[in-house]
């Protein structure tokens, strides 16, 4: 900017008046004329030189105000200039933006069709081996039908024959039955009526009730010890029975006779086992056809697996350009609030300034006419100086946008190297999937025909072990016919000395109940004849001479002593009661 010079001072009697001009006056009045003259004179070139000063402060305000409105404007095209950058920026990234999704589903569209057609392969090579594997299941299915009809026509021979032994042996059982149950009633009646005796004395005996009771808990179980030890005898012949042959029903006859009930429970027996053959054969079947089911089901899951990772991908790839895009507009948007309220400042503070300057102004503008046309000579100048300014605004705004398109094709570039990287991972993530696929399923196939292998050799080795199992029993059956009647006459002789011991044991607590009850109502009536006895002699001596306080006393006594008396009475009736209700629940 030309600093603008303030040297140009006006002369002063330029323009003066003819009133000032020099008349032909004597002298006097030239002196007087010349003297007022000079004084105005110097009145005015000091007005001018405060006129001049105060012109050279208003130019150089001026200046300053004009060189602050210069870089407002300034700042104010640089801004606009951003922003339209700012703008073709976000629209180059928006169209960038669709180029690469439209790119992204392509590619997603052909890895699709690539995995679709992998997977029918993998359908159809599932498919041959599940047909295999049905045939081989077809097979397996002939030899258990096979092997069932062997088993129920042996079974069919061993029910004939033990059909005629058991018409037999049930006549026998009956009459043991019959005895036993009557001898147990007998006794079971016996055993009530002493229980019955006995509820109704032992209520007033706390401590004999529980020595009994532990007593009779004792006895029950040295009777359920002896009822599991009987029936662990029955359990054990039921399982040796299993095992006995042919040979041994036709030499032992007479003795199957006694032992009828023993052979019913060996035919049960058997038929138990055949049944577990049964469900173990149709065990190793489920388990073949589970096998079957969890390969389809592990197909599917990795299947489901799969397309769930390639749309997670996908989903995350389109989610971070969203992402990005979103804090781009939001730094854009950022950007133009902080420069529209910069602007609004601006705009405040030059209107502010305007306005002062504009009184300023007004009342200058009289003093400042002459100054008019350095004014316009100023805005000539700075109208070129701001034509250059645009130029270089222009420049550079060239120059930026050259430099945002460079970095927009750097982005684009590796947002594609990227996009590329990426689908080349997943391309090589689902072909190693698919291979380890068909290398489980191979395993698969060989793991099931080894397991077929498997159930062929244990159906002959049960076979074998079957007829091992009959040729044993066969031999065992006579021992353990022997054994459990031994057992049995011992069981039968025990049980007879505890039911003895049982009741001399409750006769014997019968009689020291009658005992103690006897022995309670004797020291009963004793007190009682004591305390009237005591109360009559007190009452004789002590009528008349004993105070009221004493035999208030005496009196509260007694009734304590009554109280008591029946609280105890009371008692013994609840523990009677409780012993009934224990003993009927028993």
């Amino acid at each position: 900017m030309p600093v603008i010079s303030s040297a140009y001072k006006p002369c002063p009697f330029r323009n003066c008046s003819p009133l000032f001009r020099a008349p032909p006056l004597n002298s006097q009045y030239g002196k007087v004329f010349f003297a007022h003259k000079n004084q105005v004179v110097k009145e005015l070139e000091s007005r001018v030189q405060q006129l001049t000063g105060e012109a050279e402060n208003s130019n150089l305000q001026r200046q300053k105000l004009i060189q602050e409105k210069l870089e407002l404007e300034r700042c104010y095209q640089i801004t606009c200039s951003e922003l339209q950058e700012v703008k073709a920026r976000r629209n180059t990234l928006h169209k960038e933006k669709d180029h690469l999704v439209n790119d992204y589903e392509q590619n997603i569209k052909l890895l699709q069709t690539k995995y679709d057609a992998d997977i029918n392969l993998l359908k159809k090579e599932h498919a041959l081996s599940t047909s295999k594997a049905s045939g081989m299941m077809k097979e397996l299915e002939q030899n258990i039908c096979q092997l069932k009809q062997q088993l129920q026509e042996s079974e069919l021979q061993r029910k004939q024959q033990l059909r005629d032994q058991e018409n037999k042996f049930q006549m026998e059982k009956s009459h043991l039955k019959r005895t036993y149950e009557k001898k147990i009633h007998d006794l079971q009646s016996e055993l009530d009526k002493e229980k019955e005796d006995a509820q109704k004395k032992i209520h007033k005996f706390e401590e004999a009730l529980k020595e009994k009771e532990e007593q009779l808990t004792r006895v029950t179980e040295v009777q359920r010890l002896q009822a599991q030890q009987a029936d662990a005898a029955l359990e054990e012949f039921k399982r040796q029975v299993e095992l006995n042959s042919e040979k041994v029903y036709a030499e032992m006859k007479e003795q199957m006779e006694k032992v009828e009930a023993d052979l019913t429970r060996s035919k049960s027996l058997r038929e138990k086992q055949s049944k577990e053959f049964l469900w173990q054969l149709e065990d190793v079947k489920q388990r073949y056809e589970q096998q079957i089911v969890e390969l389809k089901l592990e197909h599917e899951q990795e299947k489901t697996h799969l397309s769930q990772q390639h749309s997670a991908e996908k989903d995350s790839l389109v989610r971070d350009h969203e992402r990005e895009i979103e804090n781009l507009e939001k730094q854009l948007r950022a950007a133009n609030m902080e420069h529209e309220n910069q602007i609004q400042e601006f705009k405040k503070r030059d209107s502010q300034v305007i306005a002062d300057m504009e009184a300023q102004v007004h009342k200058l503008r009289e003093e400042l006419i002459h100054v008019n046309s350095q004014r316009k000579q100023q805005l000539v100048e700075l109208g070129l100086l701001r034509e250059e300014e645009k130029q270089r605004a222009a420049r550079d705004h060239e120059t930026t946008v050259y430099k945002l398109k460079a970095e927009s094709e750097k982005m684009k570039m590796e947002l594609k190297k990227t996009h590329a990287a990426e689908t080349e991972v997943t391309l090589e993530k689902a072909n190693s999937r698919l291979k380890q696929i068909e290398k489980e399923y191979t395993q698969k196939l060989a793991k099931s025909s080894q397991i077929i292998a498997e159930l062929q050799t244990t159906i002959s080795s049960l076979k074998e072990e079957n007829s091992r199992q009959q040729l044993a029993a066969e031999r065992r059956l006579q021992d353990v016919i022997q054994k459990f009647e031994d057992e049995k006459k011992q069981l039968i002789r025990d049980n007879d000395r505890a039911i003895k011991a049982l009741q001399d044991e409750l006769e014997a607590r019968a009689n020291q109940v009658r005992c103690a009850e006897k022995k309670l109502q004797h020291r009963e009536l004793e007190s009682q004849e004591q305390i009237t006895y005591i109360r009559q002699e007190y009452e004789t001596k002590f009528k008349g001479l004993m105070p009221a306080s004493l035999r208030q006393e005496l009196e509260d006594t007694i009734s304590s002593l009554k109280s008591q008396v029946n609280f105890l009475q009371k008692r013994a009736s609840v523990l009677q009661e409780e012993l009934t209700t224990y003993q009927s629940r028993r």
